[in-house]
């Protein structure tokens, strides 16, 4: 892939991490929709972040354990 390809690749910027990637929600094909999250985990990065998160970004927090303090 050419560096013009993937810069028309990225659609999206993290939140998070800054980083650009290709969220697909749209498409209704996205690589987020293969994790398991709980709906506390839903709501809690819904509260934390504006927007959508980068696959590797989500798959930091989702392996982080729960803090039953914040859920």
């Amino acid at each position: 892939m050419s560096e013009e390809e993937a810069r028309a690749d990225v659609n999206s910027r993290c939140p998070r991490c800054g980083g650009g990637f290709h969220c697909g929600a749209a498409e209704a094909r996205c690589d987020c929709f293969e994790l398991r999250l709980s709906d506390a985990q839903r709501q809690q990065f819904s509260r934390d972040y504006n927007g959508c998160l980068c696959l590797k970004c989500l798959r930091e927090l989702q392996a982080r354990p729960r803090d039953p303090q914040t859920d």
